[in-house]
């Protein structure tokens, strides 16, 4: 399962890297849905709504269902137990996580750091 910051630095990643098969979590499209609106300019917000379209066409959404709601729990209770906050900034990632932990799929990201605490709960590959 690919993170959010994987798909927007996708044309800069070594393809090696990746496994054969790309999916994303559901929050990873929604994350993606709102990123040109965020856009301070028109040329941004174009580039931001291009990659949308070449992704939801490309890469399966896998979405956050039941199964993905209960491994948040255990992703929750992870960071939790590593000393670090559950809640905040990062929340949307820990989701993306309980996703790929509900399907026992490693998660490739571009930022490591916001899984730490996660070690024996999901398999985090930085690339």
């Amino acid at each position: 399962m690919l993170d959010t910051s994987v798909i927007i630095d996708f044309e800069l990643i070594d393809r090696s890297l990746l496994p054969r098969e790309l999916a994303m979590s559901s929050l990873s499209l929604a994350e993606l849905s709102g990123s040109p609106h965020a856009a301070s300019d028109e040329v941004e917000r174009a580039h931001r709504q291009d990659r949308l379209q070449r992704t939801e066409s490309s890469i399966s959404s896998i979405p956050f269902d039941e199964r993905a709601a209960r491994a948040y729990g255990i992703v929750f209770a992870a960071v939790n137990s590593s000393g670090r906050k559950p809640r905040g900034a990062r929340a949307v990632d820990l989701l993306i996580a309980a996703t790929a932990c509900s399907l026992n799929l490693p998660l490739y990201t571009r930022n490591p750091e916001d899984f730490k605490g996660l070690e024996g709960v999901v398999n985090v590959v930085a690339v």
